[in-house]
């Protein structure tokens, strides 16, 4: 899988007598897969906030001084994505305003708005320049300006809610409450758990286990779930349409997560399982890309009945530092990340899984990489149908005409990528490996179909033609 990122990863923790900031600490250590850039940590001890923000990796932002000096019984946090707004430390959440008659509100958020006309529309009427403003700034700013008019949390989120145009997956604190915000089609991932009497709230399911908490449930979507000492209060703001995006299932959730009940690491080796029904090639050994390939790998060796080997070792830290890389190293491209085992791939028909291709160029270079080793065939297996349409909901895609699938028949990207054949999931095993009902997708990659109104951003949708017809099973070169 080729470099692309969701934008941040949320957690959130309720519950007098936690240790609230160092429970949010392992939250987001369990979640750093979703975001690299930046961490924060905001709490409350029910009169003030204490907040603490950082450029990196989340075991590198906080020291046992600076979660000592995060207090309290309420705590969000949240990772980020380095995206086009840049690595700047201002971009960091959690985002805190003021609140009036709340004290301060603190606001973290997974996804995105394709428009934010709304937002800054309504923030213009009560007097606010919004110019410049990130999407979840005009969020935290458009709750904080109706909550100094008087507004409870509650109904100044409600008033909000509707000039959300987009995926969002929110986590707004309040000096005495935490509250979990979902968009009406749930885009993106939040569940709920249980701890000590408490209740943590997080981006995936994966992050519970660490903290010994038990999982309850997801944030439904347009739901709003409200902990406070009262306990758990849910109001369904708007009604639900559940569009989870499947590239959680595809790339980034973590294998140990649940999705809409369903276990990531057995979706991802039905994927496997499907591809290998609809693939034909005869192969010596499957290989994966690391590391969220590998599930699907197993899944295609263990239907095939072919050997299944760690081909390819990842260093998964060199990329994780400011220290620009020197001109040869940068030149080494992906062989800096990657090294082929030789005594897995010589002679070998080699079969390579990889979950998607994006623009192509980390792909190419893997089968070039496999062919030095000594691999007599190069079969690349893509465990995903062809990625056509960007991404407007929240991870970090490149324009349409750099994505490799926009612009070219199958055919034509082996042929780019120089293997000895070229084989993707087709949409429809693609669906039936989740075992659950496509209307609760959001298939927008594949399909050109987004179920939240992307607005003014239509316009970069530039290249119609497909090479492909998602709902057939044409895609074999």
């Amino acid at each position: 899988m080729e470099d692309i990122g969701e934008k941040c990863a949320i957690f959130g923790v309720y519950g007098r007598g936690l240790e609230v900031a160092r429970i949010a600490f392992f939250g987001l250590y369990a979640l750093q897969h979703r975001g690299q850039e930046s961490s924060g940590i905001a709490t409350s001890d029910g009169e003030k906030f204490s907040r603490h923000v950082g450029m990196g990796l989340v075991a590198h932002v906080y020291t046992e001084e600076s979660i000592a000096a995060l207090p309290g019984y309420i705590a969000i946090g949240h990772n980020r994505y380095s995206t086009a707004g840049g690595s700047k430390l201002e971009h960091a959440q959690p985002i805190v305003v003021d609140g009036g008659h709340l004290g301060e509100i603190a606001l973290v958020h997974n996804g995105n708005l394709p428009s934010s006309t709304a937002l800054e529309k309504f923030l213009a009427s009560k007097g606010m320049n919004p110019t410049g403003a990130s999407d979840s700034r005009l969020m935290t700013e458009a709750i904080g300006v109706l909550a100094r008019e008087g507004k409870t949390l509650e109904a100044a989120i409600t008033e909000a809610y509707p000039y959300m145009t987009g995926a969002f997956s929110l986590l707004v604190m309040s000096r005495d409450s935490l509250v979990a915000i979902r968009d009406q089609c749930g885009i993106r991932p939040l569940s709920i758990g249980k701890l000590n009497g408490g209740f943590v709230f997080s981006s995936e399911t994966c992050a519970f286990h660490p903290v010994g908490a038990t999982h309850l449930r997801d944030v439904n979507p347009g739901e709003m779930v409200i902990a406070n000492k009262d306990g758990l209060k849910s109001v369904q703001i708007v009604p639900g349409d559940q569009k989870l995006d499947i590239f959680e299932f595809i790339y980034f959730s973590r294998p140990d997560s649940e999705l809409l009940g369903r276990s990531v690491y057995a979706v991802r080796k039905n994927f496997g399982r499907e591809l290998a029904e609809e693939s034909t090639v005869d192969v010596d050994v499957v290989i994966p890309v690391p590391e969220t390939s590998v599930p699907a790998a197993i899944g295609y060796s263990q239907a095939r009945g072919v050997a299944f080997e760690m081909g390819l070792t990842k260093n998964r830290y060199i990329h994780r530092t400011f220290i620009q890389p020197e001109q040869h190293i940068r030149d080494q491209g992906v062989k800096a990340k990657l090294t082929p085992q030789r005594e897995v791939i010589a002679g070998k028909r080699v079969a390579v899984v990889d979950d998607s291709i994006v623009r192509g160029t980390t792909s190419r270079q893997i089968v070039a990489m496999l062919f030095e080793a000594g691999a007599k065939e190069v079969h690349f297996l893509v465990s995903s149908p062809p990625v056509i349409f960007p991404d407007f909901y929240g991870i970090d895609t490149p324009k349409q005409k750099d994505l490799i699938a926009a612009g070219m028949s199958i055919a034509e990207m082996r042929d780019y990528l120089g293997a000895t054949s070229l084989t993707f999931l087709s949409y429809r095993g693609m669906i039936a490996a989740t075992e659950l009902p496509e209307s609760i997708f959001s298939t927008s990659f594949f399909t050109g179909e987004y179920p939240i109104d992307i607005r003014e951003r239509k316009t970069e949708i530039v290249q119609k033609r497909v090479c492909y017809t998602p709902f057939t099973e044409e895609y074999k070169a």
